[in-house]
């Protein structure tokens, strides 16, 4: 076992522009790399996963050469480097930005480099607060509206954005259970 496995990093990850706040508290390896953690965001937070993403950490962006058809984007390839490089010590932050059109912004904290519990299986949310916003809504403005409109039948988007999700959204919704079930499936 690698000397980055061996530390767990405790992360709160919290959507900015949002409030109340949409955060989760998550307990990661310290050599996962930025591409898995990409993958282990969306989860958490219940993004779908189906557009354009960067990490900003210390200067630097990280991304998805994948997703880098045409050579534009200017960024270190995420697959390369693991949480322990880019955000070795506590209380270090980043960024992550999901979907470059609603400009989802994620603060990364280590709030906590602890040992590994061999009893215990990772990646693992261990708390976090409120439903993420749906896909595709417009961002913090358009999710704020979104909100509005779904609590006031007398907006003329009500009837609309109901139908659009499905006929209800809980924006206190969580379900830790459902995120680690999730996890564990990744």
């Amino acid at each position: 076992m690698s000397k980055q496995s061996e530390k767990i990093y405790q992360l709160k990850i919290t959507l900015s522009y949002i409030k109340p706040p949409v955060w989760r508290r998550v307990l990661v390896p310290g050599d996962t790399t930025l591409e898995e953690l990409h993958h282990i965001l969306l989860t958490i937070m219940g993004w779908d996963g189906y557009h354009l993403h960067e990490f900003s950490i210390s200067g630097t962006s990280y991304g998805s050469r994948e997703q880098d058809t045409w050579g534009e984007l200017d960024f270190e390839d995420e697959a390369d480097f693991t949480l322990a490089q880019v955000l070795p010590a506590e209380k270090l932050k980043g960024s992550y930005t999901y979907d470059f059109g609603d400009d989802w912004r994620h603060e990364i904290l280590v709030e906590k480099i602890l040992p590994r519990d061999e009893n215990m299986r990772y990646p693992l949310c261990v708390t976090g607060k409120r439903a993420c916003p749906p896909e595709d809504i417009g961002g913090p403005p358009g999710y704020q509206f979104f909100l509005e409109a779904i609590h006031d039948p007398a907006n003329e988007e009500h009837e609309r954005y109901l139908e659009w999700i499905g006929g209800a959204f809980d924006p206190e919704a969580f379900d830790l259970n459902d995120i680690n079930d999730q996890l564990h499936q990744l």
